[in-house]
């Protein structure tokens, strides 16, 4: 047999077996896929079953606590007592709102299709402002906008008085609308005031 024939036929004999470790080794490792799978979904529910035993356990304890410090709370008097009351009362406000706002925060970014700047972003920024606080240029750029408002033009004046005027007649109009009346609120008389 000549050299050249050896060699294919060792080449093939090669493929060949490459081929059979090839499949073997696929489905050993499709196994061990579906074996971590199955335990890494095993612990997610030991995971959330013991997180519910604990929220369960905590619930009652946290409600009864917090049902003590507003007892206790609610006996002190004077300003510290209206102050309590006041921050009680707005509490329900307060987290309603920033809910609303988390939400709303929520339904921009993904109808912009934003994302937070990554960390090298931020890395860079903060190294940036370091040096320039520590070669003290931070400081001498303190003083541009003073240089720039000494350079405004009366053209530039004009324009940001008509726009001032466009704002507040805009705001206007939104107050009437807002309280469907012309003139003022309803408020208390001059002689309730004492």
């Amino acid at each position: 047999m000549s050299f050249a024939l050896v060699s294919r036929r060792s080449a093939l004999t090669f493929g060949r077996r490459a081929v059979r470790f090839e499949s073997t080794s696929s489905q050993k490792a499709t196994e061990a896929a579906k074996k971590t799978a199955a335990k890494a979904s095993e612990l997610s529910t030991k995971a959330s079953e013991g997180l519910s035993r604990v929220s369960s356990a905590a619930g009652p304890a946290l409600a009864k606590y917090a049902k003590s410090l507003s007892s206790t709370l609610g006996r002190v008097g004077g300003r510290t007592g209206k102050l309590i009351a006041f921050v009680e009362r707005q509490t329900p406000f307060v987290i309603y709102y920033s809910k609303v706002a988390a939400e709303l925060g929520r339904i921009v970014f993904r109808g912009q299709s934003m994302t937070p700047p990554s960390v090298s972003t931020f890395q860079t920024y903060f190294q940036n402002f370091v040096k320039s606080v520590k070669s003290g240029s931070f400081f001498s750029k303190a003083g541009a906008p003073l240089q720039n408002v000494r350079n405004i033009s009366r053209t530039q004046v004009a324009a940001a008085g008509v726009l001032l005027a466009e704002c507040l007649g805009f705001f206007t109009i939104g107050e009437m609308i807002g309280r469907l009346k012309l003139i003022g609120y309803h408020g208390e008389t001059h002689a309730a005031a004492h």
